[in-house]
């Protein structure tokens, strides 16, 4: 039984070498690992060994089992790298010049951003990022957001395991839980932890959100955010930097409104409508584009203000949104497939 295991080992690797498909290489291991194949039938006179023989002949047996499937292996990563080979085609040059003329070009997220940054400087406001993982103090607590609010729903929010770390975003409370930030407001509560007002900032960045992707949603988008905090400040002067924003993006017949509307970190809130129906594919009178308000008491008393003392503003939109508005595009889903296409199109 012996010298056959040896001389199915020996015969293996020349077999298996010669294969170069997987029709091939199942026929193959069939032939030696399946029901009837010829390990298998090895395996099965065990039996018939003499009892006191079992214990060496079992062990040679799993030796060569491990053998054989580590040649099987071997075998159907080669197969599978030559497939993915033929599908590439030859290697690429790097360092032969691009087929394409001139230089690249931004993407229509970038050029939009870019765009509302330049014109919020020319306002004072001064551009501030933070960490895309997020804790919950943060993302809610901070933000006057309950912890029984269906925002912080694991349906709603992305939600990291317990036993995850991160070395760079540290818990500001014992024991809550990292998640992916579900908007850029987290900016503003590090900015106002890090000295007194007056503020003036805009954080734009990547958020995320369990949303189904359609023509208008998905699960990770952009959202440009922007807060306000000094003495005596007001509705009026949060409407006149709304008005000037999108008078300066969409052109000077764009039009703004607020709707009266609830948002945990700010009170009175509302939502931002718009009427720019001089733009490409805007077929309603009114658009819904954003959220705003002013800041709530209980927000300055989380970061350490006095309400009494200090008022603010504070107000979000998606670029999405406002890049679909500005170039006149109809489905989200066209940022993110890398079309060259439609990414030439914004040279």
């Amino acid at each position: 039984m012996q010298d056959t295991l040896n001389a199915l080992l020996a015969k293996a690797p020349a077999e298996l070498a010669a294969l170069n498909s997987r029709a091939e290489f199942e026929a193959a291991k069939a032939r030696y690992v399946g029901p009837n194949g010829e390990f298998t039938a090895l395996m099965k006179q065990l039996g018939t060994v003499p009892k006191e023989q079992r214990p060496v002949m079992g062990k040679l047996i799993n030796e060569a089992k491990g053998q054989l499937q580590a040649q099987l292996d071997a075998t159907l990563q080669r197969i599978a790298d030559a497939e993915i080979a033929a599908q590439l085609g030859p290697a690429v040059d790097p360092t032969l010049p691009s087929p394409d003329a001139g230089p690249g070009t931004y993407h229509p997220l970038t050029l939009v951003r870019e765009e509302m940054c330049r014109i919020l400087r020319k306002a004072g406001f001064t551009v501030v990022e933070g960490p895309e993982v997020e804790t919950e103090y943060y993302c809610f607590d901070a933000l006057n957001t309950p912890a029984d609010h269906p925002a912080r729903d694991a349906q709603d929010t992305f939600y990291f395991p317990e036993t995850a770390r991160f070395g760079n975003v540290s818990k500001k409370v014992e024991n809550e839980r990292y998640l992916l930030r579900t908007h850029t407001s987290s900016v503003q509560i590090r900015t106002m932890l890090k000295g007194q007002p007056p503020i003036r900032i805009v954080s734009p960045g990547r958020v995320y959100r369990r949303d189904t992707t359609d023509a208008t949603h998905s699960a990770n988008f952009h959202q440009l955010e922007c807060l306000y905090v000094d003495k005596n400040v007001t509705v009026r002067d949060l409407k006149a930097l709304l008005d000037y924003i999108f008078g300066s993006l969409l052109g000077k017949d764009t039009i703004t409104r607020f709707r009266p509307h609830y948002f945990g970190y700010t009170e009175p809130s509302f939502e931002v409508d718009l009427s720019a129906k001089h733009l490409p594919k805007v077929n309603k009178e009114w658009i819904e584009i954003g959220g705003c308000g002013m800041v709530d008491p209980a927000v300055f008393e989380a970061v350490g203000y006095d309400p009494n003392v200090w008022s603010g503003y504070a107000f979000g939109m998606g670029l999405e949104r406002l890049a679909m508005l500005v170039y006149g595009i109809d489905d989200i889903r066209y940022f993110y497939q890398n079309d060259v296409r439609f990414l030439r199109q914004f040279s």
